[in-house]
């Protein structure tokens, strides 16, 4: 598969999302974030993916501007909270959370939770944030299959994006089969299994056949499966590492070793009960 750090994908209405982004969750607000962001930009990255929740917004931004980066030249998304639910509160928080960027508009506006009794008016929200430019694309983040059906079922304009967490180990099968066949692009958080698996002997094995490190293997999966993915680090050579992953391939003999890993291990929140 031919895959560059400029590769991307197409969302609706002809917007290219980068495959690599840099994820900034639990990034401190401050110079930590800020440095991530400027490492990342300076490396090629070109996406990098924030929230309200995450309380760095604004120095996403201030990163973005130190880059020296035109911001037209940088994927922006961020994430609605759960507290801001509903019609009236999701438009709100849309505005906040463009005004502590910076920006008119965001490249992609996500609902980050599926909130019980609410999802349908933030949806219609959603769709009018996307109808009055301030973001490119609205999508979703840790739906099931049960909440995009429901979501589905009476939206005007479907989500562009699933952001669910997604490795070798947590595969969701069922969940990324019933995206692709309806449109809706699938990123992939903690692509990295926030490194709790780094020393499982197959990893380490396919990683020292390509003498490479495991983080580097785990990346490059999510990419060859075609998913947006997102690794996490604020250490400038983690950055670069997660970046160097595009002097090799995983082959069919790697991919099903990979494959055949899927246990459901989770790091992070399980929305399958999810009301």
């Amino acid at each position: 598969m031919s895959l560059t750090i400029a590769s991307t994908a197409t969302l609706p209405g002809g917007v290219e999302i980068p495959l690599l982004g840099l994820g900034v969750y639990q990034s401190r607000p401050g110079e930590e974030t800020r440095r991530a962001v400027e490492a990342a930009l300076a490396l090629g990255y070109r996406h990098v993916d924030t929230a309200r929740a995450y309380g760095n917004e604004r120095d996403v931004a201030d990163g973005i501007a130190a880059s020296g980066l035109a911001r037209r030249d940088v994927f922006v998304t961020t994430k609605l909270w759960n507290a801001d639910h509903g019609y009236d509160a999701a438009l709100r928080a849309c505005d906040a959370s463009l005004q502590r960027l910076g920006m008119e508009r965001v490249d992609l506006y996500l609902v980050h939770w599926p909130v019980q009794g609410l999802r349908g008016e933030t949806w219609r929200a959603m769709e009018r944030i996307l109808s009055d430019g301030k973001a490119r694309a609205i999508g979703v983040s840790n739906y099931t299959t049960r909440h995009l059906e429901e979501l589905l079922g009476t939206a005007k304009v479907p989500p562009a994006v699933n952001q669910v967490e997604l490795h070798p180990f947590l595969q969701q099968r069922g969940l990324v089969d019933f995206c692709r066949a309806r449109g809706i692009a699938v990123e992939a958080y903690a692509p990295l299994v926030k490194a709790r698996r780094m020393d499982h002997p197959v990893l380490r094995r396919i990683a020292a056949r390509h003498r490479v490190t495991p983080a580097r293997i785990l990346v490059r999966w999510g990419l060859q499966r075609g998913f947006v993915v997102l690794p996490k680090s604020v250490r400038p050579e983690r950055i670069q590492e997660n970046a160097s992953v595009y002097g090799f391939g995983l082959d069919a003999e790697d991919l099903a070793a990979l494959e055949g890993l899927d246990d459901g291990y989770r790091t992070s929140w399980d929305p399958t009960d999810a009301p």
